[in-house]
């Protein structure tokens, strides 16, 4: 039986510049992506609930909406990875678009082939679970699924996780009781090496720690050995 071929990655792209959703477009068309282009929060947001996107290209100078708030809330509740697209060039810009769940960022003016190497390296490195590798683990009384980004705890209780946050989570869960760098961490998770990664990396961390119930001052899952990483000191199982 002959099976039919993969469907080529989504990538939304929204920007209210139309020379720029057109430059994208055209290069990741030709780099063998599907597209779909927005000028309006407004009409990303309500196509979001028809189709799944694998990568969102989002602009933070939107007239409708404010970009930030709109990168936060869709990493909470999409699976997609996120790439910001923008003017604002300042480290503080790039740091807090992290912090709030960004994958990557990309300062404006750019190369469209720097978007498309961008875009293959995320999807390379930013999706852990692929259809053979397991998408569920358990570890001290928390199920992990990643298919649906949730934490359910004994109770049943569910508690969603970003997409960036999610990565770190699977890092953890694959090495556990295994120190990780923070130089293993930049080149798991891809990005610039840096005081902006670094970071990113604590915010994410500090949230996981919060979703797992975890004492700040004193964590048992996560723990931080200063100068040199982390340790994840669960027991996994992986379904």
């Amino acid at each position: 039986m002959t099976l039919p071929p993969a469907r080529p990655p989504h990538v939304a792209i929204l920007d209210d510049e139309p020379e720029i959703r057109r430059m994208l477009s055209d290069a990741l068309v030709e780099a063998g992506f599907r597209t779909t282009c927005f000028s309006r929060a407004t009409e990303f947001e309500a196509a979001l609930k028809r189709t799944a996107p694998d990568v969102c290209l989002v602009d933070l100078g939107l007239p409708d909406r404010d970009g930030l708030a709109l990168v936060h809330r869709l990493a909470l509740e999409s699976g997609a990875a996120i790439i910001i697209i923008s003017g604002r060039a300042q480290v503080q810009d790039r740091v807090t678009g992290l912090e709030l769940g960004a994958d990557d960022y990309i300062i404006k003016p750019f190369d469209p082939a720097e978007v498309v190497a961008r875009i293959r390296a995320r999807l390379r490195k930013g999706r852990p679970e692929t259809d053979r590798s397991p998408r569920t683990a358990r570890f001290a009384g928390w199920t992990a699924e990643f298919d649906r980004y949730v934490l359910v705890a004994e109770d049943g209780t569910e508690v969603p996780f970003s997409h960036a946050e999610g990565e770190v989570l699977r890092l953890f869960l694959d090495a556990p009781k295994r120190l990780i760098s923070r130089a293993q961490m930049q080149e798991s998770l891809g990005g610039a090496a840096g005081d902006s990664f670094d970071r990113a990396m604590d915010v994410r961390i500090s949230r996981l720690r919060t979703k797992l119930g975890e004492d700040p001052k004193n964590p048992r899952l996560i723990k931080t050995i200063y100068g040199a990483g982390y340790i994840f000191l669960g027991d996994v199982i992986w379904d």
